[in-house]
């Protein structure tokens, strides 16, 4: 981030030094200098906005933030803050001088690829109780998926009946920091084409769905097998909904802070969805609530909501 120049340079010099340890992935340019694309010298997308920039840490799973130049600081106040928050490491780097620290020549101690450097936003690192809320998913969706699996069973059986084979629905979802997954689910709807079952919306209200999945999918069951997807580490039980990646993109072009919420691992249910926020809603309100329930995240907050989660099963609103 900063001057393109010095920005050039920079990058320029960490990508002839592949053992730094940093891996440039794109220049973040004041657009009175440049209006974007890729820049001629370093082959590196430039980007412009806040936006740009959140939507390309997502996609590139960046961790690291250079920063050239202390005025550059100021002049990008608002990307850095919106990267900070994302949980980068911000490092300030002089891109004129060469380091002559003590000691020598010692990487990660003061320098980078010889730049002098100086921390500027420590990453918060692991989020203090992760653990718990780990320990929390890998005991409650392993006991769950013992105690749902009889009923899993009869609703696999009368869809094989109904249906026919393939009761198991698969599908591509971006999970935390930019991360693919395979979401399972029962299948209630058999789309035309992988085109379809990509890029379209809703199929709540599809009128050759049978009475037995419009069940499934208001009474949530058909969602009940995306515990294995807890149990193996791919979500949560509690955080923000995975998306399929056209969606992913096609949101975070509207909304400033869909990219953020991929900070977290995504889950099952979450504070937007106990506000109601499920099925054909506005994507700008789960964004809120999503980055609210991130920012002020506790272990008691997992627990509130999945009780709450449990009591909407008595009154089911389905997706």
């Amino acid at each position: 981030v900063g001057p393109v120049a010095a920005a050039r340079r920079v990058a320029a010099a960490l990508l002839r030094q592949p053992g730094c340890g940093v891996r440039p992935v794109g220049v973040v340019a004041d657009e009175r200098e440049v209006r974007g694309g890729i820049d001629d010298e370093s082959g590196l997308p430039v980007l412009t906005t806040a936006q740009d920039a959140l939507r390309a840490l997502v996609q590139n799973g960046v961790e690291t933030v250079l920063v050239v130049g202390a005025a550059t600081r100021v002049e990008k106040a608002v990307v850095l803050r919106g990267l900070a928050a994302y949980g980068c490491v911000l490092w300030e780097l002089d891109a004129d001088s060469p380091w002559y620290g003590p000691g020598g020549y010692r990487e990660g101690a003061g320098q980078l690829a010889g730049f002098s450097r100086r921390l500027l936003w420590p990453r918060g690192g692991r989020r203090r109780g992760s653990a718990g809320k780990r320990a929390l998913d890998v005991v409650l969706s392993g006991s769950l998926l013992v105690l749902a699996g009889p009923v899993l069973l009869v609703c696999a059986v009368v869809l094989r009946v109904m249906d026919g084979p393939g009761v198991v629905f698969r599908q591509e979802r971006i999970g935390k920091d930019g991360r693919p997954f395979t979401m399972l689910k029962l299948r209630t709807h058999r789309p035309a084409s992988a085109h379809e079952a990509a890029t379209r919306w809703s199929v709540a209200n599809e009128q050759d769905m049978s009475r037995f999945c419009h069940f499934l999918r208001r009474t949530s069951l058909d969602e009940l097998l995306q515990l294995w997807n807890v149990f193996r580490g791919d979500m949560s039980l509690v955080g923000p909904r995975p998306e399929r990646p056209y969606f992913v993109a096609k949101f975070s072009q509207a909304h400033p802070g869909y990219p953020a919420r991929h900070r977290m691992r995504t889950g099952m249910t979450g504070l937007a969805q106990i506000h109601g926020l499920r099925g054909d809603t506005s994507i700008e309100d789960r964004c809120r609530y999503d980055n609210a329930y991130i920012d002020n995240w506790s272990l008691w907050q997992d627990v509130c909501i999945l009780l709450r989660t449990a009591a909407q099963f008595v009154r089911p609103t389905g997706s």
